[in-house]
């Protein structure tokens, strides 16, 4: 299938939403705001104990959501879409990064510089999986393999549970000293950025003991990773590689409930970040209306489950572009195209 460029649809859309549409909502710090207060509820009712030790799990799963809620509203609040002053993009976006010890000016650099702008280019986009070529060719990929959530491979739906900070780790000790996308200041600046955010949580368990930091950091920290990762898996590793950057073959937006789309910020509708990503994603419906209305052969979605359930089934190595391949078993699939998720629906329908 022929491949444009984002701009091709960019302008075709662009007529079709308000004008206001463009500027930034600084309302959506109100949604800091409560996981802040969740967070900090969630601590003090462990360290005081209310409910008992029965109850604790439960705090961890407010904890931990509201975790992977603030990672969202970091999200759209580096890519400009919240306030505009850059001293409060950054201050927000390390106070949202902060439990998963991720430095906003790594973020940036990885996720908005590199990420957007080549995305599923084999070679430059840090978020896309390895070629066939590079699997054989690297041992780290291939132990890497074995940890991916994929076909055949079972340890990787434990590895959700420490994928963003496994993630972010990687970037910070393997991409980060080699990449021409970073200043040598800027490196120590993500160097500094991310100890004070490791000394704030060995603190926070120093003083309030290891029970504490474990149903107040260490679970809720595996429950926000799942959330998030499971989000960045879908948004990307079900599609081919490409040579040119189009935002409608190299991405995939899923299907959640309204109260899960409200409270995840429309962080899966992916499409429509990639197509406009200063945009705050208030208005990615719109942006997603109008793409089913100009491009409805070329948009792909389906239920979030849906393609959670199509990762498990398929390899996350690449024999080609278009062809993912398990190497110890030899086992293919195809990356879904443009018509997949309208014949997975159809299919679907059909059982």
């Amino acid at each position: 299938m022929t491949a444009y460029p984002l701009s091709h649809y960019a302008r075709a859309v662009r007529s079709a939403l308000p004008s206001h549409a463009f500027n930034p909502v600084p309302s959506r710090l109100a949604w800091l705001a409560l996981h802040v207060s969740l967070i900090i509820g969630g601590w003090w009712a462990l360290i005081h104990g209310v409910g008992g030790p029965w109850v604790a799990p439960l705090w961890s799963i407010v904890i931990g959501h509201s975790f992977a809620g603030a990672a969202f509203v970091g999200h759209e609040t580096l890519h400009g879409a919240v306030v505009r002053d850059r001293t409060a993009r950054h201050l927000v976006g390390w106070l949202c990064f902060m439990p998963f010890s991720l430095s906003p000016r790594l973020w940036v650099a990885w996720h908005n510089k590199v990420h957007h702008g080549n995305t599923m280019i084999d070679g430059i986009d840090p978020d896309s999986f390895p070629t066939l070529a590079t699997y054989k060719s690297s041992r780290a990929m291939r132990v890497a393999d074995h940890l991916t959530f994929g076909h055949g491979h079972w340890f990787g739906a434990f590895t959700l549970m420490f994928g963003f900070t496994g993630q972010s780790l990687q970037m910070l000790l393997r991409w980060t000293p080699k990449t021409d996308a970073l200043t040598p200041r800027e490196r120590r600046l993500i160097a500094l950025e991310s100890v004070i955010s490791w000394s704030v949580w060995i603190t926070l368990g120093v003083v309030f003991g290891w029970k504490v930091f474990l149903f107040g950091y260490v679970l809720p920290l595996l429950l926000g990773n799942a959330v998030v990762i499971s989000y960045i898996l879908t948004n990307h590793s079900l599609s081919p590689l490409n040579d040119i950057n189009d935002p409608l073959l190299n991405s995939l937006s899923v299907e959640m409930p309204a109260i899960v789309n409200k409270l995840h910020l429309n962080f899966g509708l992916h499409v429509e970040h990639h197509l406009f990503p200063s945009m705050s994603s208030e208005y990615a419906p719109h942006v997603r209306d109008a793409l089913i209305e100009k491009f409805p052969d070329r948009y792909q979605s389906m239920p979030f489950m849906k393609a959670m359930k199509l990762l498990a089934r398929t390899p996350r190595v690449y024999e080609t572009q278009t062809t993912l391949i398990d190497p110890r078993s030899g086992f293919r699939a195809e990356t879904i195209q443009p018509e997949e998720p309208a014949r997975v629906a159809e299919e679907e329908a059909a059982a």
